[in-house]
C-alpha cells in the first residue's frame, strides 16, 4: 500500500510537470499580450491541479488495467489461430470506439449545421467510424502477413491525394482533420496493446517494428472515407451554403471564448456519466470477445477492473479539470488574439500552445511508454514527446498562417505527404511505425478543443474566409508534421550513431 502511495505521487509530480509548458504559454500570453488577470485565477490553478490528479490516475490505470488486457487479447486471439476472428474484433473495436468519439460527435454537428444539412452528421460518424473499423483490421491483417507498414501507408497517401482531386473543396480540410479525432484518449493505449501484444505472440514479428502503426491506419482511412462521402453528397445536393447559417455556428463556437465554467454537481455527474458512456462501447467489445469467442477468464480480473476504474475516474478527472481551468483562459487568449492586428502573436500562440498542449496529451503518453518498453530504453518516452510536441508546434503555426493567407489546404497537406515519402525511404525501419502512429495521437483530448477554436476564430475574424472551407484543417497540420520530426529524430539517431562507430 505504501508504495502505491509513493508511485501515485511520483506520477503526480511528473504529471505537473507535464503540465509546466501550458502555464508558462498562458502566463505568459496572459500577462504581455493581453495583459489582464484573469477573474477566474484560482478556477484555474484548481482547475489544473484536477488534471493533474487525473492525469496520474490514467496513467496508473493504462498500466494496471488496459495494456495487459489488450495484450493479453491479442496474444489469446493468436493462440486460437482464427483470422476471421481476429479480424472481426479488430473492426469491432475500431468501429465501437470511433462512433461514440465526442471530438467526432462534435466536429461532425458543426459540419452539418454548416453545411446546412448537406453533411448529415449521423452519416459522417458512420462514415468515419466504418473506415477506422475497416483501417484496424487492415492494419492487424499487415500485422499478420509481416508486411513492412511504408507500403500500405505511402499507397494511402497517394490514394487521399487522388481522392482529393475530385472532392469538393467544403469537404477536404472536414476529411483531413476526421483522421485526426478518431483517435481517443482510451482508444490508443487499447489499439496500441493489441497490435505490440499480436507482434510479440507471433514468430518472425518485432514488436516495435511490427507492433505500431494501427493508429496510423486508423488516422488515415477517414481521409479516403469522408472525401468519397462528400463527393457523393456533393453531387447528390449541390454546393449553396446559407451564410447565415455559417455565421451562427461560427459565432457558437466563438462564444466559448467567452464562457467561464463553474463547477456544479449535477454537472460533474452527467460528466461522469459520459465518460462512462464512451468507454462503455470499449468494455462490452473486450469482455463480449473474452468470455464468448476466447472462452477463457480474464487473468488477475480484480486488477483488471481496478486498472478501468482508474481509467475512467481519472480521464473523468482530466476532462473537469481542462473544463475549469485550461479550456476557458485557452480559447479566450485564441479569441483575442483573431481580433488583434498582429497576424505574428498568432502564429507564435499557435506554435507554443501547440507544443505545449501535446506534451500533456495522454494518448501520447501512453505511446511514449510502449515505445521506451519496446524498444527496451532506446527510445527514450520524454525525447519522443519533446520531438513529437514540436512537430505538433511547428504544424499549427503554419496551419495558421494558411488560414490567414487563405491558401487551399491541400497544397500544404500534399506537399507534407510528399516529405513524408520522401523521408520514409531515409528513416530507420524501427522508427517508422511510430512516427506514421505519432500523427494520430496528438490530436485529442487536449489538443482539438483548443485548435479547433483557434481555427474557426481565425476564419469568422478574416475577411473573405471562410468557415467551412477555412476553419477547418489544423488538427491535420497537427497530424502531419510529428511524422517529420519523429523520422527526422530516427534518421538523427542512425547517423550519430554511425560517426561513433567510426571514430
Amino acid at each position: 500500500m505504501r508504495e502505491s502511495i509513493k508511485i501515485f505521487y511520483q506520477d503526480i509530480g511528473n504529471s505537473f510537470k507535464d503540465l509546466l509548458p501550458i502555464i508558462i504559454v498562458v502566463a505568459i500570453f496572459q500577462t504581455f499580450v493581453i495583459q489582464k488577470v484573469p477573474e477566474n485565477l484560482s478556477s484555474i490553478i484548481i482547475g489544473l491541479t484536477i488534471v493533474a490528479i487525473g492525469l496520474a490516475l490514467f496513467i496508473r490505470g493504462l498500466e494496471l488495467g488496459i495494456f495487459p488486457i489488450g495484450e493479453s487479447l491479442a496474444v489469446d486471439f493468436a493462440r486460437k489461430g482464427s483470422v476471421f476472428w481476429l479480424l472481426l474484433f479488430a473492426f469491432t473495436i475500431g468501429f465501437a470506439t470511433t462512433v461514440a468519439e465526442p471530438a467526432l460527435i462534435a466536429i461532425a454537428n458543426k459540419a452539418s449545421i454548416i453545411s446546412h444539412g448537406l453533411v448529415n452528421a449521423f452519416w459522417l460518424r458512420m462514415t468515419v467510424a466504418i473506415s477506422v473499423g475497416f483501417a484496424i483490421a487492415l492494419g492487424t491483417l499487415r500485422i499478420l502477413l509481416g508486411h513492412p507498414i511504408q507500403y500500405y501507408i505511402i499507397s494511402g497517401y497517394i490514394l487521399v491525394v487522388v481522392v482529393t482531386f475530385f472532392a469538393p473543396k467544403e469537404i477536404i480540410g472536414l476529411a483531413y482533420d476526421s483522421g485526426g479525432v478518431t483517435t481517443s484518449t482510451v482508444t490508443v493505449p487499447l489499439v496500441a496493446a493489441l497490435g505490440i501484444g499480436l507482434s510479440s505472440s507471433i514468430k518472425g514479428r518485432n514488436p516495435a517494428i511490427d507492433g505500431f502503426g494501427l493508429i496510423a491506419f486508423a488516422s488515415l482511412t477517414p481521409m479516403i472515407f469522408v472525401q468519397i462521402y462528400g463527393i457523393v453528397v456533393y453531387s447528390l445536393g449541390g454546393d449553396s451554403l446559407s451564410s447565415d447559417i455559417i455565421q451562427t455556428v461560427v459565432q457558437s463556437s466563438t462564444a466559448t471564448a467567452h464562457k467561464v465554467e463553474s463547477f456544479s454537481f449535477i454537472n460533474a455527474f452527467l460528466d461522469l456519466l459520459g465518460v462512462f458512456k464512451d468507454v462503455a462501447p470499449i468494455l462490452f467489445v473486450i469482455f463480449f470477445f473474452q468470455y464468448a469467442i476466447i472462452k477463457k477468464s480474464v487473468a488477475h480480473l480484480h486488477k483488471i477492473v481496478v486498472g478501468i476504474i482508474l481509467v475512467i475516474f481519472g480521464l473523468y478527472a482530466f476532462i473537469v479539470g481542462l473544463e475549469m481551468g485550461l479550456f476557458p483562459i485557452g480559447e479566450t487568449i485564441a479569441f483575442q488574439l483573431t481580433v488583434m492586428d498582429n497576424n505574428l502573436l498568432i502564429y507564435l500562440f499557435g506554435f507554443l500552445i501547440g507544443f505545449a498542449t501535446t506534451m500533456a496529451e495522454p494518448a501520447l503518453l501512453a505511446i511514449a511508454i510502449k515505445a521506451q518498453e519496446v524498444s527496451e530504453g532506446n527510445i527514450k518516452q520524454n525525447i519522443l514527446r519533446s520531438v513529437v510536441a514540436l512537430g505538433v508546434a511547428v504544424g499549427i503555426g503554419l496551419g495558421a498562417y494558411r488560414i490567414v493567407a487563405g491558401d487551399p489546404i491541400h497544397y500544404y497537406i500534399i506537399a507534407g505527404y510528399s516529405v513524408v515519402i520522401i523521408m520514409t525511404y531515409f528513416a530507420p525501419q524501427y522508427i517508422i511505425p511510430i512516427a506514421y502512429d505519432s500523427g494520430g495521437v496528438t490530436t485529442s483530448t487536449v489538443t482539438v478543443p483548443l485548435v479547433t477554436a483557434l481555427g474557426l476564430g481565425l476564419a469568422e475574424n478574416i475577411d473573405g474566409r471562410n468557415p467551412l472551407i477555412d476553419g477547418f484543417g489544423l488538427i491535420a497540420f497537427a497530424s502531419l508534421f510529428p511524422m517529420l520530426t519523429v523520422m527526422g529524430y530516427g534518421i538523427y539517431g542512425d547517423i550519430r550513431v554511425t560517426k561513433t562507430s567510426t571514430k
